[in-house]
């Protein structure tokens, strides 16, 4: 696991991590059945679920629907307001977020991130593009957002690579 600048989390917020990351993984194939991309997001705050939502690119025809996206702009609904930092959010999200999420996710005033399947990880198995995101963490520490990943990667690559074999694999044409 990643851990934010040399601070490890503690067992209890480990194995909360553990068990959102697993549910949304688990949770995921249903959605790609759907019509969904292959990325889960969910808003936390206090243990307590405020939103999730998946990736809605393809079947919404748009290309900024990120499932992390999709779950800030569905918490910014429900708590009626476009700053999330009063509200001590964290998002947990099946795969670490990509260059167009993170800018989304540092200006929500989300507090923590915490992903499944790295970068490099989810480009060799779909394709995809994560897109140039030098020293993302250090910029997140600087902003006081912490960042925890490769909670239970496995799981979340296992879904990835069946999404591959069976899914549409969004690529836009250079």
């Amino acid at each position: 696991m990643i851990i934010n600048n040399g601070i490890e989390l503690g067992n209890e917020k480990l194995d909360f991590a553990t068990k959102v990351i697993t549910e949304l993984q688990n949770e995921l194939p249903k959605y790609i059945d759907d019509g969904h991309g292959p990325f889960l997001a969910a808003i936390y705050r206090d243990k307590i679920l405020i939103a999730k939502t998946a990736n809605s690119v393809v079947i919404d025809n748009c290309s900024n629907n990120y499932a992390e996206v999709n779950v800030i702009k569905t918490a910014q609904d429900i708590l009626d307001s476009y700053d999330l930092s009063p509200f001590d959010l964290d998002l947990y999200v099946t795969a670490e977020p990509c260059m167009m999420c993170l800018g989304a996710i540092m200006w929500s005033g989300v507090r923590s991130v915490f992903y499944g399947v790295p970068s490099d990880t989810v480009e060799k198995i779909t394709g995809f593009d994560e897109g140039f995101k030098p020293n993302w963490f250090d910029e997140f520490n600087k902003r006081g957002i912490a960042v925890y990943g490769n909670i239970e990667p496995d799981l979340g690559e296992k879904v990835l690579k069946e999404y591959a074999k069976n899914g549409k694999i969004y690529k836009p044409q250079r």
